[in-house]
């Protein structure tokens, strides 16, 4: 191949010859400027060796105090605590998943048509999950007193947007042509909804429901922190006091129900998503 010919090709797609010398410019200038404000975040944030020396020292002597983990003399003020933080995430999941379902069909594009509704909707969902949980605890706290109301309130209201717009894309991930033949067959668009599209999309919500319970278990944990019950309060309540072997007890026990929730769930997940496989193969 004559270099006439390699030119031409060079300038037809300079791309493939490698980056030209303006595109290496602009990306060492990226790269200046990623490590000037990497380095400007480090000053700001007053991030030196000595600090971070300082800081892993003093979590080595906390891991020293945590061992052996011990439950205390209030072990019971611990396990009310921790069945707390499961019941604030099972009922605060159960509602927030009733509420987002009949709202989440707002927000699929093949259920509801006006562009202008549906828009509103779905921001209206972007508009809550913006707003962090820990931030909801904070609002409900000071709007319902200090209890396990406040982390219910503060879960339902988190997990409620996010559900709506899971189940919205499933809704609008689902086969038509069930919801179709309804009406082909004489049905109305609200039987085509519950006959047509929620058995094909159900499955899915419980077992999107059933990981946000499991997660919420571990919210619930950071919630009680700020005064919305649980097991969290049980946490700040002896780092105050510096009872690190309490602590330990209270997070191993915390591993422990985490872990039990999810094989339990994660078994009825595969159970669900498996029954729905099969019946779409059928």
């Amino acid at each position: 191949m004559s270099g006439s010919t390699i030119e031409s090709w060079r300038q037809r797609t300079p791309r493939a010859f490698g980056a030209t010398p303006g595109q290496r410019l602009t990306r060492w200038l990226g790269g200046a400027a990623f490590l000037a404000w990497l380095a400007w975040s480090f000053w700001l944030f007053d991030i030196t060796p000595q600090r971070l020396w300082n800081g892993l020292s003093g979590l080595a002597t906390i891991l020293r105090l945590m061992v052996p983990p011990s439950p205390g003399e209030l072990w019971f003020d611990i396990l009310k605590g921790m069945a707390e933080s499961v019941a604030m995430a099972f009922i605060g999941t159960v509602i927030a998943a009733l509420i987002a379902v009949p709202l989440s069909f707002l927000g699929a594009r093949n259920i509801l048509t006006v562009t202008l509704l549906r828009f509103s909707v779905r921001r209206l969902f972007d508009g809550i999950r913006g707003v962090d949980q820990l931030i909801w605890a904070l609002a409900y706290v000071r709007a319902v007193g200090l209890g396990p109301l406040a982390g219910v309130l503060a879960i339902i209201t988190s997990d409620l947007a996010v559900l709506a717009k899971l189940y919205s894309e499933a809704i609008e991930n689902a086969d038509k042509r069930q919801a179709e033949g309804i009406i082909a067959s004489g049905g109305s668009r609200l039987q085509a909804i519950r006959y047509g599209i929620l058995p094909q999309v159900l499955p899915v919500m419980i077992a999107q429901a059933l990981y946000f319970f499991e997660s919420n278990t571990r919210s619930a944990a950071i919630l009680g922190v700020v005064g919305a019950g649980g097991i969290g309060l049980q946490i700040a309540e002896r780092i105050k006091v510096r009872h690190w072997d309490e602590v330990a007890f209270i997070i191993l026990l915390m591993i422990a129900t985490v872990a039990v929730i999810d094989l339990i769930s994660g078994q009825l997940r595969k159970r669900l998503i498996g029954r729905r496989e099969g019946a779409a193969v059928l």
